[in-house]
Protein backbone atom coordinates (compact mmCIF):
# COMPACT_ATOMS: atom_id res chain seq x y z
CA UNK A 1 0.00 0.00 0.00
CA UNK A 2 1.41 3.76 -0.54
CA UNK A 3 0.57 6.91 0.69
CA UNK A 4 0.97 10.14 -1.14
CA UNK A 5 2.74 12.85 0.19
CA UNK A 6 2.79 16.57 -0.75
CA UNK A 7 5.63 18.88 0.68
CA UNK A 8 4.75 22.19 1.82
CA UNK A 9 8.06 24.60 2.47
CA UNK A 10 11.03 23.42 -0.10
CA UNK A 11 13.96 24.80 1.97
CA UNK A 12 16.70 23.95 3.73
CA UNK A 13 14.93 21.29 6.34
CA UNK A 14 13.05 19.98 3.73
CA UNK A 15 16.11 19.40 1.33
CA UNK A 16 18.07 18.55 4.13
CA UNK A 17 15.39 15.72 6.16
CA UNK A 18 12.35 15.44 4.70
CA UNK A 19 12.91 14.96 0.88
CA UNK A 20 15.76 12.52 1.29
CA UNK A 21 14.34 10.53 4.00
CA UNK A 22 11.08 9.82 2.40
CA UNK A 23 12.54 9.11 -1.14
CA UNK A 24 14.17 5.59 0.93
CA UNK A 25 10.92 4.86 1.94
CA UNK A 26 8.90 2.51 -0.64
CA UNK A 27 5.45 3.26 0.05
CA UNK A 28 6.08 7.08 -0.36
CA UNK A 29 4.70 8.72 -3.61
CA UNK A 30 6.03 12.21 -3.65
CA UNK A 31 2.81 14.32 -5.30
CA UNK A 32 2.93 17.84 -4.96
CA UNK A 33 5.67 20.41 -3.75
CA UNK A 34 4.44 23.85 -2.66
CA UNK A 35 7.30 26.63 -1.80
CA UNK A 36 6.45 30.90 -2.21
CA UNK A 37 9.54 30.59 -4.08
CA UNK A 38 7.82 28.20 -6.75
CA UNK A 39 11.23 27.66 -8.71
CA UNK A 40 12.18 25.36 -5.22
CA UNK A 41 8.93 23.71 -5.46
CA UNK A 42 10.09 22.80 -9.27
CA UNK A 43 13.48 21.80 -8.36
CA UNK A 44 12.25 19.88 -5.97
CA UNK A 45 9.83 18.35 -7.63
CA UNK A 46 12.56 17.51 -10.94
CA UNK A 47 14.84 15.50 -7.80
CA UNK A 48 11.99 13.79 -5.81
CA UNK A 49 8.67 13.68 -6.98
CA UNK A 50 6.75 11.61 -9.44
CA UNK A 51 6.58 12.63 -13.05
CA UNK A 52 3.11 13.55 -12.56
CA UNK A 53 3.89 15.67 -9.11
CA UNK A 54 2.05 19.39 -8.99
CA UNK A 55 4.10 22.47 -8.31
CA UNK A 56 2.29 25.50 -6.08
CA UNK A 57 3.25 28.35 -4.71
CA UNK A 58 0.03 28.67 -2.67
CA UNK A 59 -0.75 25.89 0.34
CA UNK A 60 -4.36 26.46 0.07
CA UNK A 61 -4.82 25.37 -3.57
CA UNK A 62 -2.41 22.39 -2.64
CA UNK A 63 -4.28 21.17 -0.03
CA UNK A 64 -7.78 21.03 -1.97
CA UNK A 65 -5.64 18.00 -3.82
CA UNK A 66 -7.80 15.07 -2.18
CA UNK A 67 -5.22 12.20 -3.07
CA UNK A 68 -2.99 13.95 -0.86
CA UNK A 69 -2.58 11.40 2.63
CA UNK A 70 -0.07 13.19 4.36
CA UNK A 71 1.19 16.72 4.28
CA UNK A 72 4.71 17.64 5.70
CA UNK A 73 5.32 21.23 7.34
CA UNK A 74 8.38 22.86 6.39
CA UNK A 75 8.12 26.08 6.72
CA UNK A 76 9.16 29.17 9.39
CA UNK A 77 7.69 28.59 12.87
CA UNK A 78 5.61 31.31 12.48
CA UNK A 79 3.51 29.58 9.61
CA UNK A 80 3.34 26.09 11.19
CA UNK A 81 0.07 26.35 12.99
CA UNK A 82 -1.48 27.85 10.15
CA UNK A 83 -0.73 25.32 8.10
CA UNK A 84 -1.21 22.35 9.76
CA UNK A 85 -4.49 23.27 11.05
CA UNK A 86 -6.01 23.99 7.47
CA UNK A 87 -4.30 20.77 5.99
CA UNK A 88 -5.56 19.31 8.91
CA UNK A 89 -9.32 20.45 8.23
CA UNK A 90 -8.72 19.86 4.88
CA UNK A 91 -8.68 15.71 5.76
CA UNK A 92 -4.80 15.42 5.45
CA UNK A 93 -2.44 13.48 8.00
CA UNK A 94 0.03 16.17 9.12
CA UNK A 95 3.77 15.97 10.13
CA UNK A 96 5.32 19.27 11.22
CA UNK A 97 8.40 19.50 11.86
CA UNK A 98 9.58 21.03 15.11
CA UNK A 99 9.19 23.37 16.98
CA UNK A 100 5.77 22.53 17.36
CA UNK A 101 4.44 26.62 17.02
CA UNK A 102 5.49 29.67 17.91
CA UNK A 103 3.05 29.90 20.85
CA UNK A 104 1.50 27.48 23.06
CA UNK A 105 -1.92 28.71 22.18
CA UNK A 106 -1.03 28.02 18.75
CA UNK A 107 0.27 24.72 19.47
CA UNK A 108 -3.20 23.98 21.23
CA UNK A 109 -5.02 24.76 18.43
CA UNK A 110 -3.17 22.58 16.36
CA UNK A 111 -3.74 19.82 18.92
CA UNK A 112 -8.08 20.82 18.56
CA UNK A 113 -8.01 20.53 14.78
CA UNK A 114 -6.32 17.29 14.79
CA UNK A 115 -9.22 16.03 17.20
CA UNK A 116 -11.83 17.55 14.90
CA UNK A 117 -10.55 16.02 11.54
CA UNK A 118 -9.58 12.57 12.86
CA UNK A 119 -6.10 13.00 11.44
CA UNK A 120 -2.93 12.23 12.65
CA UNK A 121 -0.67 15.26 13.73
CA UNK A 122 2.80 14.49 14.47
CA UNK A 123 6.13 17.09 15.18
CA UNK A 124 9.90 16.44 13.56
CA UNK A 125 11.64 15.38 16.86
CA UNK A 126 13.85 12.64 14.62
CA UNK A 127 16.42 12.62 17.59
CA UNK A 128 14.27 10.09 19.32
CA UNK A 129 15.07 8.05 16.64
CA UNK A 130 18.87 7.72 16.80
CA UNK A 131 20.65 4.82 18.28
CA UNK A 132 21.45 6.29 21.73
CA UNK A 133 18.15 7.90 21.94
CA UNK A 134 16.19 4.37 21.52
CA UNK A 135 18.36 2.35 23.30
CA UNK A 136 18.29 5.27 26.72
CA UNK A 137 14.81 4.83 26.83
CA UNK A 138 14.62 1.06 26.68
CA UNK A 139 16.91 1.58 29.90
CA UNK A 140 14.67 4.27 31.17
CA UNK A 141 11.07 2.43 30.48
CA UNK A 142 12.93 -0.64 31.88
CA UNK A 143 13.38 1.03 35.36
CA UNK A 144 17.09 0.17 35.48
CA UNK A 145 17.42 3.83 36.55
CA UNK A 146 14.87 4.16 38.66
CA UNK A 147 12.83 7.61 39.99
CA UNK A 148 14.60 9.48 37.37
CA UNK A 149 14.67 12.80 39.51
CA UNK A 150 17.47 15.20 37.94
CA UNK A 151 17.73 15.59 33.72
CA UNK A 152 19.81 18.05 31.55
CA UNK A 153 19.02 19.00 28.37
CA UNK A 154 22.24 20.21 26.13
CA UNK A 155 22.39 21.96 23.27
CA UNK A 156 25.31 24.44 22.86
CA UNK A 157 27.13 25.12 19.84
CA UNK A 158 30.71 27.34 20.85
CA UNK A 159 30.42 29.47 17.36
CA UNK A 160 27.39 27.80 15.15
CA UNK A 161 25.01 30.89 14.06
CA UNK A 162 22.61 29.58 11.42
CA UNK A 163 23.42 32.57 9.33
CA UNK A 164 20.59 31.92 6.67
CA UNK A 165 17.02 32.04 5.94
CA UNK A 166 15.14 33.51 8.69
CA UNK A 167 16.86 31.92 11.58
CA UNK A 168 17.79 35.05 13.20
CA UNK A 169 14.42 36.96 12.59
CA UNK A 170 12.46 36.68 16.27
CA UNK A 171 9.19 37.52 14.44
CA UNK A 172 9.15 34.72 12.00
CA UNK A 173 11.17 32.26 14.31
CA UNK A 174 9.72 33.07 17.95
CA UNK A 175 13.08 32.63 19.17
CA UNK A 176 16.72 31.65 18.74
CA UNK A 177 18.67 28.61 19.85
CA UNK A 178 16.32 27.85 22.69
CA UNK A 179 13.69 27.16 20.26
CA UNK A 180 15.73 25.73 17.63
CA UNK A 181 18.13 23.07 19.26
CA UNK A 182 17.05 23.67 22.63
CA UNK A 183 13.70 22.28 21.75
CA UNK A 184 15.24 18.88 21.17
CA UNK A 185 17.41 18.37 24.12
CA UNK A 186 14.25 19.05 25.75
CA UNK A 187 12.13 16.85 23.80
CA UNK A 188 14.45 13.91 24.63
CA UNK A 189 15.04 14.50 28.53
CA UNK A 190 10.88 14.84 29.29
CA UNK A 191 10.75 12.00 26.97
CA UNK A 192 13.35 9.72 28.80
CA UNK A 193 11.95 11.07 32.21
CA UNK A 194 8.41 9.81 30.52
CA UNK A 195 7.53 13.03 32.91
CA UNK A 196 5.19 16.22 31.01
CA UNK A 197 3.93 17.75 34.51
CA UNK A 198 5.77 21.12 34.64
CA UNK A 199 5.17 22.88 38.14
CA UNK A 200 7.31 26.00 37.14
CA UNK A 201 9.93 27.43 34.99
CA UNK A 202 12.52 30.10 35.74
CA UNK A 203 14.59 30.74 33.01
CA UNK A 204 17.07 33.89 31.12
CA UNK A 205 18.19 34.51 27.21
CA UNK A 206 21.59 36.64 26.57
CA UNK A 207 21.89 38.90 23.72
CA UNK A 208 25.58 39.34 24.16
CA UNK A 209 27.44 37.70 21.70
CA UNK A 210 25.27 38.34 18.83
CA UNK A 211 25.62 41.97 19.31
CA UNK A 212 29.02 41.46 17.86
CA UNK A 213 31.02 41.71 15.25
CA UNK A 214 32.27 37.90 14.53
CA UNK A 215 33.76 36.27 12.24
CA UNK A 216 34.60 32.88 13.29
CA UNK A 217 31.44 31.29 13.04
CA UNK A 218 30.71 28.03 11.19
CA UNK A 219 28.35 29.65 8.95
CA UNK A 220 30.35 32.84 7.99
CA UNK A 221 29.64 36.42 10.29
CA UNK A 222 26.47 37.45 11.27
CA UNK A 223 24.67 40.48 10.89
CA UNK A 224 24.25 42.08 14.82
CA UNK A 225 21.98 44.28 13.21
CA UNK A 226 19.78 41.52 12.08
CA UNK A 227 20.50 39.05 14.76
CA UNK A 228 17.20 39.78 16.83
CA UNK A 229 16.56 36.15 18.73
CA UNK A 230 19.12 35.40 21.56
CA UNK A 231 21.91 34.09 21.08
CA UNK A 232 21.91 31.74 24.70
CA UNK A 233 18.73 31.09 26.53
CA UNK A 234 19.15 28.77 29.92
CA UNK A 235 16.00 27.09 31.87
CA UNK A 236 15.32 25.47 35.05
CA UNK A 237 12.27 23.75 35.56
CA UNK A 238 10.15 21.85 38.68
CA UNK A 239 8.12 19.22 38.00
CA UNK A 240 4.90 18.64 40.16
CA UNK A 241 6.64 15.50 41.47
CA UNK A 242 9.75 17.34 42.27
CA UNK A 243 11.65 16.14 39.67
CA UNK A 244 14.01 18.98 37.96
CA UNK A 245 15.67 20.20 34.78
CA UNK A 246 18.22 22.12 33.62
CA UNK A 247 17.80 22.97 30.13
CA UNK A 248 21.19 25.04 28.40
CA UNK A 249 20.63 26.13 25.03
CA UNK A 250 23.06 28.38 22.88
CA UNK A 251 24.64 29.13 19.18
CA UNK A 252 27.65 31.23 20.33
CA UNK A 253 28.71 30.97 23.31
CA UNK A 254 32.75 31.05 24.90
CA UNK A 255 32.42 27.23 26.13
CA UNK A 256 34.91 24.09 25.37
CA UNK A 257 31.73 22.04 26.61
CA UNK A 258 29.66 21.48 23.51
CA UNK A 259 27.00 19.33 22.57
CA UNK A 260 23.44 19.14 21.14
CA UNK A 261 20.27 17.37 21.41
CA UNK A 262 22.00 15.15 24.44
CA UNK A 263 20.67 14.79 27.83
CA UNK A 264 22.12 13.37 30.90
CA UNK A 265 20.00 11.59 33.63
CA UNK A 266 20.14 10.59 37.24
CA UNK A 267 17.76 8.93 38.93
CA UNK A 268 17.52 6.87 42.34
CA UNK A 269 19.25 3.89 40.98
CA UNK A 270 21.61 4.67 37.88
CA UNK A 271 22.48 7.61 35.76
CA UNK A 272 23.55 7.82 32.07
CA UNK A 273 24.61 10.36 30.00
CA UNK A 274 25.45 11.14 26.22
CA UNK A 275 28.53 12.84 26.33
CA UNK A 276 31.18 10.73 24.81
CA UNK A 277 28.79 8.04 23.53
CA UNK A 278 26.27 6.41 25.55
CA UNK A 279 27.60 5.74 29.38
CA UNK A 280 25.13 3.64 31.99
CA UNK A 281 26.49 4.80 36.02
CA UNK A 282 25.61 3.03 38.94
CA UNK A 283 26.70 0.76 41.76
CA UNK A 284 26.69 -2.83 42.33
CA UNK A 285 27.23 -5.16 44.95
CA UNK A 286 28.86 -1.78 46.73
CA UNK A 287 30.95 -1.05 43.85
CA UNK A 288 30.78 2.28 41.54
CA UNK A 289 30.59 1.37 37.60
CA UNK A 290 30.32 3.18 34.45
CA UNK A 291 29.18 1.19 31.51
CA UNK A 292 29.95 2.59 27.81
CA UNK A 293 27.61 1.32 25.38
CA UNK A 294 28.96 0.06 21.90
CA UNK A 295 26.22 1.53 19.32
CA UNK A 296 27.80 0.69 16.36
CA UNK A 297 26.37 -2.86 16.87
CA UNK A 298 23.95 -2.72 20.03
CA UNK A 299 21.23 -0.87 18.51
CA UNK A 300 17.62 -2.94 17.13
CA UNK A 301 16.50 -0.92 14.53
CA UNK A 302 12.49 -0.26 14.73
CA UNK A 303 12.03 -2.01 11.31
CA UNK A 304 13.98 -5.16 9.46
CA UNK A 305 15.98 -4.21 7.30
CA UNK A 306 15.73 -0.41 7.98
CA UNK A 307 19.18 1.91 8.06
CA UNK A 308 19.98 3.95 11.23
CA UNK A 309 19.23 7.36 9.34
CA UNK A 310 16.75 9.01 12.27
CA UNK A 311 15.14 10.80 9.68
CA UNK A 312 13.83 7.78 7.55
CA UNK A 313 12.95 5.96 10.65
CA UNK A 314 10.84 9.04 12.04
CA UNK A 315 9.48 9.60 8.46
CA UNK A 316 8.82 5.89 8.04
CA UNK A 317 7.11 5.44 11.95
CA UNK A 318 4.40 8.34 10.66
CA UNK A 319 3.47 6.67 8.00
CA UNK A 320 3.07 3.17 9.71
CA UNK A 321 0.92 4.77 11.89
CA UNK A 322 -1.32 6.26 9.51
CA UNK A 323 -0.97 3.33 7.35
CA UNK A 324 -2.15 0.94 10.62
CA UNK A 325 -4.49 4.01 12.46
CA UNK A 326 -1.83 3.87 15.68
CA UNK A 327 -0.89 6.68 17.42
CA UNK A 328 2.61 8.26 16.46
CA UNK A 329 6.07 7.92 18.14
CA UNK A 330 5.67 11.39 18.62
CA UNK A 331 2.56 12.61 20.39
CA UNK A 332 1.55 16.47 19.65
CA UNK A 333 0.67 16.50 23.26
CA UNK A 334 3.97 15.90 24.42
CA UNK A 335 5.17 18.39 21.74
CA UNK A 336 2.76 20.93 23.08
CA UNK A 337 4.36 20.55 26.70
CA UNK A 338 8.04 21.31 25.27
CA UNK A 339 6.51 24.51 23.50
CA UNK A 340 4.66 25.58 27.19
CA UNK A 341 8.17 25.43 29.05
CA UNK A 342 10.00 26.98 25.92
CA UNK A 343 7.59 29.73 26.17
CA UNK A 344 7.94 30.30 29.82
CA UNK A 345 11.42 30.40 30.00
CA UNK A 346 10.96 33.41 27.25
CA UNK A 347 8.36 34.99 29.35
CA UNK A 348 10.60 34.60 32.76
CA UNK A 349 13.33 36.26 30.90
CA UNK A 350 11.09 39.05 29.93
CA UNK A 351 9.87 39.40 33.80
CA UNK A 352 12.61 37.98 35.81
CA UNK A 353 10.44 36.01 37.64
CA UNK A 354 9.23 32.56 37.67
CA UNK A 355 6.51 31.21 35.69
CA UNK A 356 3.88 28.59 37.27
CA UNK A 357 2.24 26.02 34.79
CA UNK A 358 -0.78 25.76 35.10
CA UNK A 359 -2.71 22.42 34.07
CA UNK A 360 0.02 21.63 31.41
CA UNK A 361 0.54 17.86 30.75
CA UNK A 362 0.56 15.39 27.88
Amino acid sequence: MTVKVGIIGCGGIANGKHLPALSQISEVELIAFCDIEIERAVKAKEQYGMPEANVYMDYKEMITDTSIDIIHVCTPNSSHAEISIASLEANKHVMCEKPMAKTSQEARAMIDAAKKSGKKLTIGYQNRFRTDSRYLHEVCQDGALGDIYVGKAHAIRRRAVPTWGVFLDEEAQGGGPLIDIGTHALDLTLWMMNNYRPKYVVGNTYHHLSKTENVANAWGAWDPEKFTVEDSAFGFVVMENGATIFLEASWALNSLDVKEAKTTLMGTKGGADMNDGLTINGEDHGLLYEKQIELETGGVDFYEGEGNDPAVLEARSFIQAVLNDTEPVIKPEEALVVTEILEAIYESARTGEPVMMKGVSA
